[in-house]
């Protein structure tokens, strides 16, 4: 009788133990693709927090420079070879401490901001912008149509300029 008990089994076969695998293989191929989307989506919401803060930081020198702002544009295209380039580190001289603690650097995808503002003529009427090549880290150039984007689309750049976004992600 007790050498009935002893011949129990103790263990997985090696079927259970690959049926096993193969489940925790299945819910990983279900997961893994939302959670990549996931910090897709994380990056692309940071960068649009920073350039939506630093914005209304150069948005709050100009008004304390000239005493007007150039938000309220009604064109439908924006082109930047209208637009003076600056450097962070002379953006920053020009906005911290007053006007944000810090100038942000890399957006989402680790790619440096480019940013735009003519401190020599801030009466024109354009006159700042900041924006982010996306994920595939591209070059800001050229003429933007204003509008939106598929959020799902990480390689759209994403632009604000003269106190709006241009290109912005938004079902």
């Amino acid at each position: 009788m007790k050498r009935g008990l002893g011949n129990a089994r103790a263990g997985f076969t090696l079927i259970e133990l690959l049926i096993v695998i193969a489940i925790i293989g299945l819910l990983a191929a279900m997961l893994i693709p939302n959670l990549i989307d996931a910090m897709h989506k994380a990056k692309q919401k940071r960068t649009v927090a920073d350039i939506r803060i630093t914005g209304t930081s150069m948005m709050a020198w100009l008004s304390d420079e000239v005493g007007a702002a150039a938000a309220g544009q009604t064109s439908t295209d924006v082109d930047l070879g209208q637009y003076q380039p600056i450097t962070r580190d002379a953006l920053a001289t020009l906005l911290v401490p007053a006007y944000i603690e810090v100038v942000p650097h890399l957006d989402g995808w680790k790619t440096p901001y480019q940013f735009y503002l003519d401190t020599a003529s801030p009466l024109k009427q354009q006159v700042m912008g900041m924006g982010s090549g996306g994920q595939d880290k591209s070059t800001l150039s050229g003429s933007y149509t204003i509008g939106a984007f598929d959020p799902t689309d990480y390689d759209q750049d994403i632009l604000w300029v003269d106190g709006y976004f241009v290109r912005w992600p938004q079902k």
